[in-house]
């Protein structure tokens, strides 16, 4: 017998695993398609914060997850004995024009307080910035130093590696046992829509590429709606799609080359890189906007973890966090936009 078990082998499940683990439950994951099969195992790995403005409970939680990142990322990777691919290498955003320049100031004294002095955001021009630099119509930038690259595949496997390493086991069957965490993505959300007879969340499908590039520990950059990120490995990730209808799931089409179009613009020297592989997936996305966090609507005495859609891979941290918190000891800390009850 385990204490819990966990159904989904994504970021969510993975993550709420590692940290019942380090609080000495023993743990099963289960999932018949293996580790980061789904949204999980996507490319880009984009963990951007929200803007320094209008701050409210979902930004907050996410800059604490991202603050708390860099250690829970260490953690792992002493257990796994193998890259996991974070780093807080910071993101850099054209700006357009002086309307963008003065809104990119604004923010700079609010994320002073906001940020609480642990990341800066600022303007700079491109010489503050080294190489790896898009075009900019002002000549300026937005720069912060919350931001932080992790290439999804690499950081589930390490997760797997270092879950196996602390005694928890990971298989592709089994029947539930202890205290169990549905954290299986769209298939659940579906599930819940059909069974409750209204929608409880949706599937949106986005579509990214892989580069043959080497940019170092160059920042990752969002341009034109566009996302670059350079990973450990020499490869660049540029994405993505968000896509509410669509026939074919699993299939890129001409809406990534769109993106990569976008991507070739902001940055030349991209234009002849190898493109390595094409992804697309569907990713998780509740009604609320918000990540579902809580007790399960339809399995009694079960848990639920679902809805990380764009934030799933930055919120990671502080979504074990809190429901390690609730499954093993009853301490409930989730806040009320992050329940089921608000996608319900």
């Amino acid at each position: 017998m385990v204490d819990v078990t966990i159904r989904g082998a994504g970021i969510f499940g993975l993550s709420i695993a590692w940290e019942c683990l380090t609080k000495g439950a023993s743990v099963r994951v289960i999932d018949p398609n293996g580790v980061g099969a789904g949204a999980s195992g996507g490319l880009l790995g984009a963990l951007a914060p929200h803007v320094p403005e209008n701050w409210n409970e979902k930004k907050a939680r996410q800059f604490d997850s991202l603050m708390a990142a860099e250690g829970f990322w260490q953690d792992v990777a002493e257990w796994a004995r193998i890259e996991t691919s974070y780093g807080r290498l910071g993101r850099v955003q054209p700006l357009k024009d002086e309307h963008a320049v003065e809104l990119a100031r604004g923010r700079e004294a609010s994320a002073r307080e906001l940020w609480q002095g642990k990341a800066v955001w600022r303007v700079c021009d491109a010489a503050e910035l080294g190489g790896f630099v898009p075009k900019s119509l002002t000549g300026l930038f937005a720069y912060d130093t919350l931001s932080a690259r992790l290439f999804p595949r690499q950081a589930c496997k390490a997760l797997a590696a270092a879950i196996v390493a602390r005694g928890g086991l990971i298989d592709s069957e089994g029947a539930g046992e202890g205290k169990t965490v549905w954290a299986t993505g769209v298939h659940d959300l579906e599930r819940m829509s059909e069974q409750l007879g209204r929608p409880v969340g949706n599937a949106v499908k986005g579509q990214g590429a892989l580069l043959e590039f080497d940019a170092g520990d160059a920042p990752q950059i969002f341009a034109d709606a566009v996302h670059v990120v350079p990973h450990w490995n020499g490869t660049v990730a540029i994405g993505s799609t968000s896509e509410r209808e669509f026939d074919q799931p699993f299939a890129s089409d001409e809406k990534l080359d769109a993106v990569l179009e976008k991507a070739f613009d902001a940055l030349p020297e991209l234009r002849s890189a190898k493109v390595l592989e094409r992804w697309a997936g569907l990713r998780p996305r509740a009604k609320s906007r918000a990540p579902m966090l809580g007790a399960h609507p339809l399995e009694d005495g079960a848990f639920i973890a679902n809805g990380g859609f764009k934030i799933g891979f930055g919120m990671a941290s502080d979504v074990a966090r809190m429901m390690a918190e609730l499954v093993l000891n009853q301490t409930d800390t989730i806040p009320a936009e992050f329940r089921p009850e608000a996608s319900l």
